[in-house]
Order: C-alpha cells, then structure tokens, then sequence
C-alpha cells in the first residue's frame, strides 16, 4: 500500500487490484456507478485482465481498508472493447496491440475533489510504461457534474478524438444520472500519446 497523509486532509492508501477485494469491490461500484453496472463475473475478468507479465494495472483507492475508489486499467493485449458500442482506432497514433485502456475511475464521495483520482490514474500509467505502453484509450462521461470526467482527463494530456451518443444504452443499470435504463449519457472517447507525452494531437496525419 501507499500512504500520502501529510499533504492531504484524509489519509488514503492506493492498493493494487487483488480477488480478495472482489466481493467488497463489488458494493462499492452498485454504490457509487450504479446497480448493475458490472457483474460479479465481469469484476472476476476485469481482475485477470488487468495484469500482464506479473505486473497489476488496477488499483483502489481505500481509507481504514474500506475501497473508496477505483482505477480499473487493462494493458495492452488485454482487451478489445469497452463498455459500450464506440471505438476509433483508426483516429489513434498507436494500434490496439499497442494500446491501453482506462476502463473505469470512481470515487466515493468523500474522496473526489481531493486529487487522489488522478494518484489512482497515475499509478496505472507508471506500471504501463514500465510494460512499454505507446498510447491509453478511455471513454469519459461527458455528462459528468462539472465536466469532472474530461477535466481531469486533459490535466493528464488527453485528448478528445471523438464523441459516442447513447454509448451505454445496452447495458442493462441504473445510471446514476439517468436512474433507469436505458442510459442516455454520452462518452467522450479521449486518448494519451504516451510515448510523446504532452504531445498536441494524438491523432494521426491525414493521408
């Protein structure tokens, strides 16, 4: 675990993604996501499918061993779609071999606005670059209160490549901005040139 408590109000830990976690991991996300959003069975795959060559992607954020957050981060190879319907690699600097993946940041409340979101984030992206990531995709809730999503994203160095209407209308959840299915809610799908970090557009070159 790892303990910041000097420069922050409340001391969290960040902690990798371990199954033990799962069951409470499990709550957590109905809480704070929305009922339904993901299966005990997912979150069992989200798990392997976080860790590559012995190394975790995933992390959670606790406070007195209670989860209070997330970063759920698939390495390259690992994945091949999101959550919902909306992916355009062709957009992208990188390939999908080459290509990481935030699947999903949440706080708690009592933990948002306190920077430890983007320390989740952070954390994922040492690892990757460590496995010799090029580039990480994610799908921001445009939606979001405040823009909170796509805010802390660009902070990051993402960029927007394209939007994604209705992107989690097939899942089958209450959203906790539209409270029943089928969500409304819009995904920005946003991408980090990790290899050129800080680099102006991640896009590729018209040919």
């Amino acid at each position: 675990m790892n303990s910041s408590p000097g420069d922050l109000k409340i001391s969290f830990e960040i902690d990798e993604l371990k199954e033990s976690d799962l069951s409470a991991l499990k709550a957590f996300t109905d809480r704070e996501i929305g009922s339904g959003y993901y299966s005990e069975s997912e979150l069992a795959d989200i798990f392997k499918r976080s860790k590559l060559s012995g190394k975790m992607c995933s992390f959670l954020l606790k406070k007195n061993l209670e989860i209070v957050g997330l970063r759920f981060t698939f390495p390259p190879g690992q994945w091949s779609h999101g959550k919902g319907s909306g992916l355009s690699i062709p957009l992208w600097p990188y390939p999908l071999n080459q290509t990481a993946y935030f699947q999903s940041l949440f706080l708690a409340p009592i933990a948002q606005g306190t920077g430890w979101g983007a320390r989740l984030s952070e954390r994922s992206l040492e690892v990757l670059k460590e496995l010799g990531t090029l580039g990480v995709v994610c799908h921001s809730w445009k939606e979001s209160p405040h823009n909170s999503s796509a805010r802390y994203l660009e902070k990051m160095g993402f960029q927007v490549v394209t939007e994604h209407p209705l992107y989690w209308q097939h899942i089958n959840y209450n959203c906790t901005r539209c409270l029943k299915p089928p969500c409304q809610c819009t995904a920005l799908e946003m991408y980090l040139d990790l290899k050129n970090h800080g680099a102006k557009n991640p896009r590729k070159e018209s040919q």
